[in-house]
């Protein structure tokens, strides 16, 4: 049993409605380890996909088990009934080795049903394969897939449909080497009348981007802020296991040297501190990433304003390597404002721990406080979360593209610190999905906007997740320049007459990835021809066709 978007080789195929049944052929360690069964139920093979390449049955197999399933719809059928009302079962595919002179990969099958759930027939569906080619020559004309849809179906009436995807952004070559990414872009377009096979897509079509991020990836333009996240999730992974792994430093001074100097330099203040001490302190650590990369201030706007708190987390996460490093930094602090050498000021409503004792020290009533066990990793941690999510805040909002209401679920200290953390990945990864599409698809305002809302709706109803892929329909011509002088990664063509249930539809497709993950191609040698961008002109295209008939019982 799958569910839609489970099985990949039926994704262009299948209607994506409901549970469908997936039939393959046993592996044979599941041969021997089960009793042998009735004949009739050797042919049956029901299981959840699996990630090992599955084994498809031969279409002689696939057309004996589609006959049985579709008898047993059949309310005419009384030996198989009873004279109980039909079960409906959920559609049916089986995986077909292409042995045939169709080369069949997929036969599949589905109830007709009326509006009270009562089967009236059956809908078949076959869909053939040919290896790759870069003969375009080779390609059945659209008028020839009219007639052969006509002469199928009978119909005077006929429409076509277009649908073709473009890779925008993916995995690609830094430095000589090959970035194993998950970050992804395509666009999908759909449009009614289809002029010749593989057709440009209009600018009146429909599109939509399919948008997934993963985190860490070198070419992000956010890369800095996510090592500063990645050094956050060592110290909460610390904190719930007792255990840290300790990044290499990227600062020549000790820590506690750094710590040192930042605590000299408040006590050489006349005044304790005011409001020009944070933009100084704040231009001091610029090169600490205290905020992000300058490569990226056109979309993310540096933060001037930040308070001991935020300059000391700077100094230690790039610096600390031990959680001795952590302990005697923050013994040094504690000192200096038990003993009133320094008057930081910090931003108000901070919730950290050590904000909480620099308030108490302005009245000279620190609380003690122990740096023993895992206190002195959750001070840290602290500190790192009220900063990186006053970053995330100021993104957001600076940009227009959240409110502070929008955000507080994201931002809220009433849960425990493992939820906070959580909630930060998440804000980061939304901040990778958007600024991505920003710097590299040149989005402005107006698209970024819904999908930053589309962001916040998912995060806010689902657990962190990468593989996500976020969708945002998006008018053709703001990306044209994108596409319009590429090669579709899929492109497709779709027949169809008829109306309601007795709707019937020819596809033809073209794929540069195999159409199916069961049936081994014979993929021929390409001369590359090399283009000043450096891309292959030859293009090897994958054919499918999927035909539709029906079948009405008595």
């Amino acid at each position: 049993m799958v569910s839609p978007g489970q099985c990949q080789s039926l994704e262009s195929f299948w209607s994506g409605n409901g549970m469908a049944f997936v039939v393959e052929r046993k592996k044979p360690e599941e041969d021997d380890m089960e009793e042998s069964q009735p004949s009739d139920s050797q042919l049956f093979n029901l299981t959840e996909e699996k990630p090992c390449a599955p084994l498809p049955v031969s279409t002689m197999q696939a057309r004996q088990i589609l006959s049985s399933y579709t008898l047993t719809h059949n309310p005419n059928m009384e030996q198989f009934g009873n004279g109980k009302p039909v079960e409906v079962l959920p559609q049916l595919w089986v995986r077909c080795d292409s042995t045939d002179a169709e080369s069949t990969c997929w036969l599949g099958a589905e109830p007709i049903k009326t509006s009270r759930n009562e089967v009236t027939g059956m809908s078949f569906h076959m869909v053939t394969c040919a290896g790759p080619t870069s003969d375009k020559s080779s390609f059945p004309s659209l008028e020839a897939l009219k007639k052969s849809h006509k002469e199928r179906h009978h119909s005077s009436a006929m429409q076509t449909r277009g649908f073709a995807r473009y890779d925008l952004f993916s995995s690609s070559t830094v430095e000589n080497s090959i970035i194993d990414s998950q970050t992804n872009v395509t666009v999908d377009f759909v449009w009614n009348g289809v002029d010749k096979i593989l057709q440009m897509p209009p600018l009146t079509s429909a599109s939509t981007l399919n948008i997934r991020v993963e985190s860490g990836d070198l070419r992000s333009p956010v890369y800095p802020v996510y090592k500063e996240l990645d050094f956050l999730m060592v110290l909460a992974e610390g904190l719930k296991t007792g255990v840290s792994e300790w990044p290499e430093t990227l600062e020549t001074k000790s820590a506690v040297e750094l710590v040192q100097e930042l605590l000299n330099e408040l006590k050489n203040k006349l005044d304790g501190v005011n409001n020009s001490a944070p933009k100084k302190e704040a231009e001091k650590v610029k090169s600490d990433a205290a905020a992000v990369d300058s490569s990226i201030q056109s979309f993310i706007t540096e933060r001037g304003d930040l308070d001991f708190a935020e300059l000391l987390w700077c100094k230690m996460r790039k610096s600390v390597s031990s959680y001795q490093d952590v302990a005697n930094c923050f013994s040094l602090v504690i000192q200096s404002l038990r003993h009133g050498d320094v008057h930081p000021w910090i931003h108000r409503g901070s919730s950290s721990t050590l904000s909480k004792l620099i308030q108490q020290s302005y009245h000279g009533n620190m609380q003690s406080i122990s740096l023993s066990g895992l206190t002195p990793i959750r001070l840290l941690l602290e500190i790192g979360l009220d900063k990186m999510k006053k970053d995330y805040i100021n993104c957001f909002i600076g940009r227009e593209l959240a409110t502070f209401n929008y955000l507080d679920y994201f931002i809220c200290t009433s849960v425990d610190l493992q939820e906070q953390v959580h909630r930060v990945r998440k804000l980061h990864h939304m901040l990778e999905v958007v600024v991505n599409c920003n710097a590299f698809l040149n989005l402005e305002h107006e698209n970024l906007f819904p999908l930053t809302q589309s962001c916040l709706k998912y995060y806010k109803e689902n657990p962190w997740n990468e593989q996500h892929v976020f969708q945002l329909p998006i008018r053709p011509s703001v990306i044209s320049n994108f596409y319009q002088n590429s090669h579709p990664q899929t492109w497709r063509v779709e027949i169809l007459s008829g109306h309601g249930q007795k709707e019937v539809k020819t596809m033809w497709q073209l794929s540069t990835r195999p159409p199916v993950d069961h049936v081994l191609f014979d993929v021929p040698e390409v001369q590359i021809d090399m283009t000043m961008s450096g891309e292959s002109e030859e293009i090897l295209y994958y054919q499918a066709q999927i035909s539709c008939s029906q079948v009405h019982f008595l």
